[in-house]
């Protein structure tokens, strides 16, 4: 009875009507080079309904007709909205969009998955067809074809990733959901896994500072995730099923229903579970730590025309993680010296609502964005053991108005408020943290005929009451003609850092944190410049582009991992800096073969004790060769990557036993992944594999024959832990 009491929700949200209705088919195109193409994911829907759809990766669409309403919208983020008059007797129609769109970020789609920026911020989006070429589970395992993000491990105990942008850690780049901060604080070591790769429409990767309007945290990048959206999303029913031989399985449901033309909402439901230990490596260590994941989340989005448009999101996850040595049984085990165990439940409580406010001038609006979390962890660690309590508010006023008739300059300026409260419990410590960070914010664009856009752009922050955060940014984009562009990027982030709830992985050794001075906001520099050209290959946009982006730290907060025993924290003494250039082409050699080649170096020193050295932990090369081909009628498709990554300097560990000592440089190694997918009407079938050639770090864990010794340390850590996986899965759609 409970099975059936738990599908009326969802049946009650679908309430499909099987009734044949009215439609209006049609396929949007742009002009590029001079010429016609198809133009994907352009929205379109019914003025001042929530009634739409996307454009597919052909430019078509099919959309319901509404009653007494022939005003359709269509937009695109690289083209100005434009509104049309549809007669009621059309059936099919043809639509050219035309004129750039001056925006802080703005893309342009190829059919295959990948979008390269042809605005100020230089960006690359992953779509929902780049996502579907691998698994994605969730948001650490979508970057495979890109090198502009590494995903790595973080130990070899507890199962969690970090990234690194431009050589540095993740920290420093800003994870925004739907453009509000998402990612920071106690979620960085877990919370890249708390986002399922169903529920994304796409991911947006932006190097260099961002936006002020967003904040003062982004150093070296952003990553903007953004989830489906009923009022675009085709789909009334989606599940995606998921298992590898490893002992994971997943089961993945979203769900939308329109109310009527002004209300609709979408549910999202993911469910995760890893059963199976394993000990491949024979270190007596479980290779990934047992799991259970539940994640769901509602959105509501809503529209008054000419007055309001908002969305509100509401989503909780809980994940439990145990680890540890095979022999561990947290019931005789736990925060005893019998074997030894790792363990962390996590309970994550967000609330999100962004609304759009609009003037009898069109040209002029105000957005607000609102955000309420809260997130509880309690963890151990062998003998230790670390309880937090995150509770956050994030708000956002933004006004926007175009002081010209042609839309060549525009004002945003606004204020914002960041708090933050912590509540530690360190084995039997505790301690608070407190920030309280209200700012405000001015940008200026400039838009001369889309040949040159210009953003400019300060903030200033209060931090706790004791100190200003001055940010200034700037941002340009010039088109030199229909083919080549140059953009570049200048401006300065801070941060604050959290030592134990960002660097759980230094929990998983014998290491004492040991803060030789009081830690202050990090603060640092970022320029950089990118050339991007763009030219008709096989009736489709290639790309080639070439960037270099330098940072430099004015103070960086120094997590050194050069003394065995110890994590040694201080303030910057010297220097500290990044240069990353990365090389990339986007190719089709045939237009049903997508080709991808890319390149990156990342030279990255800091000064640790005084000596400047090379930063540990950080392959200089990477290089990413990616191959796609799907079939004409779009039934099968194949997708094979390779990643090489270069050796890199690991922490000093002279001073170990002489068998458990490292060398001074880890092994370079590639990493192969593959998958086949076929589709028959709504039902894919995908089966794949990762880390095809079966490469694993030997021994990740030092002293792992001595837990609880003096040189225990899981944390170091720069290769796959796990080998050759081997997946399958069915995805499965109801369509409008």
């Amino acid at each position: 009875m409970r099975y059936k009491l738990l599908l009326l929700p969802i049946l009650a949200l679908l309430n499909i009507n099987i009734m044949a209705q009215k439609q209006l088919k049609g396929t949007v195109y742009h002009l590029e080079h001079k010429k016609e193409h198809t133009l994907p994911g352009a929205t379109i829907f019914w003025l001042g309904t929530t009634t739409g759809t996307t454009s597919d990766a052909d430019g078509n669409f099919t959309l319901q007709r509404i009653e007494n309403n022939n005003k359709l919208v269509i937009q695109h983020v690289a083209y100005e909205t434009d509104t049309l008059t549809v007669s009621k007797n059309k059936e099919e129609i043809s639509i050219l969009m035309s004129g750039g769109k001056s925006l802080d970020e703005v893309t342009i789609r190829s059919r295959d998955g990948l979008m390269v920026s042809i605005k100020p911020i230089a960006a690359q989006i992953i779509t929902q067809d780049g996502l579907r070429k691998a698994a994605c589970c969730n948001l650490a395992e979508s970057f495979e074809q890109t090198a502009s993000v590494d995903v790595e491990y973080s130990d070899a105990v507890t199962g969690a990733k970090h990234i690194q942008m431009l050589g540095l850690a993740g920290v420093y780049s800003q994870i925004m959901l739907e453009n509000t901060p998402y990612i920071r604080g106690l979620s960085t070591p877990f919370g890249f896994g708390f986002v399922p790769g169903s529920w994304m429409e796409s991911i947006q990767v932006s190097k260099g500072t961002s936006s002020v309007i967003n904040g003062y945290e982004s150093i070296t990048g952003q990553i903007n995730v953004e989830f489906k959206k009923p009022e675009s999303s085709n789909e009334l029913l989606f599940v995606n099923l998921y298992g590898d031989h490893h002992g994971k399985g997943e089961l993945n449901l979203n769900t939308m229903k329109e109310f009527n033309h002004h209300l609709s909402t979408m549910f999202l439901l993911h469910y995760g579970k890893h059963f199976l230990k394993t000990d491949v490596n024979k270190d007596g260590f479980i290779d990934t730590p047992l799991s259970d994941q539940i994640n769901v989340m509602n959105r509501w989005d809503y529209h008054v025309h000419d007055v309001l448009e908002g969305k509100t999101l509401a989503s909780f996850v809980w994940e439990n993680r145990n680890g540890g040595q095979m022999g561990f049984n947290k019931k005789d085990d736990h925060l005893t010296t019998n074997n030894y165990g790792f363990g962390t439940d996590n309970k994550r409580l967000n609330l999100t609502t962004k609304n759009g406010f609009f003037f009898e001038k069109e040209t002029r609006s105000i957005g607000t964005i609102l955000s309420l979390t809260s997130h509880q962890s309690e963890s151990f660690f062998g003998l230790r053991t670390y309880d937090v309590m995150q509770n956050s508010l994030y708000a956002n006023v933004i006004y926007e108005d175009y002081t010209s008739c042609c839309k060549t300059h525009k004002l945003n300026f606004g204020l914002s408020y960041q708090l933050d409260d912590y509540r530690h419990i360190l084995n039997d410590s505790n301690f608070r943290t407190r920030e309280s960070v209200p700012g405000a914010f001015g940008q200026y664009t400039y838009n001369y005929n889309d040949k040159f856009v210009g953003i400019v752009g300060m903030r200033a922050d209060w931090f706790n009451a004791e100190r200003v955060f001055l940010t200034p940014r700037l941002h340009f984009k010039w088109a030199i003609n229909d083919i080549f562009s140059l953009r570049g990027t200048a401006g300065k982030g801070y941060r604050t850092t959290q030592v134990y709830s960002e660097h759980m992985a230094i929990m998983v050794s014998s290491r004492q944190f040991d803060f030789l001075e009081e830690i202050k906001p990090e603060e640092a520099w970022n320029a950089g410049i990118n050339f991007t050209g763009v030219f008709e290959m096989n009736n489709k946009d290639a790309t080639v582009s070439l960037d270099f982006y330098r940072t430099e730290f004015v103070n960086q907060v120094i997590i050194d991992l050069e003394t065995p025993n110890l994590a040694r924290i201080y303030n910057l003494n010297g220097k500290s800096y990044s240069n990353s250039t990365q090389i990339e082409s986007i190719l089709y050699p045939h237009r049903q073969l997508e080709l991808i080649l890319a390149y990156r170096f990342n030279d990255v020193w800091q000064t640790l004790d005084n000596s400047l050295q090379k930063k540990a932990l950080s392959s200089p090369h990477k290089a990413v060769a990616s191959i796609n081909y799907r079939t004409k009628d779009n039934k099968w498709q194949f997708d094979l990557t390779s990643n090489w990554i270069s050796k890199m300097r690991l922490p000093n560990t002279e001073s170990n036993p002489e068998e458990y000592r490292l060398a001074e440089y880890s092994d370079d190694y590639f990493l192969f992944s593959a998958q086949i997918t076929f589709k028959h009407k709504d039902v894919e079938y995908y089966l794949g594999g990762e880390n095809l050639g079966d490469y694993t770090q030997k021994n990740p864990i030092i002293a792992s024959d001595d837990p609880f010794g003096t040189y225990f340390d899981s944390s170091i850590v720069w290769a796959p832990i796990i080998g050759r996986k081997i997946y399958a899965g069915i995805r499965y759609t109801i369509f409008k």
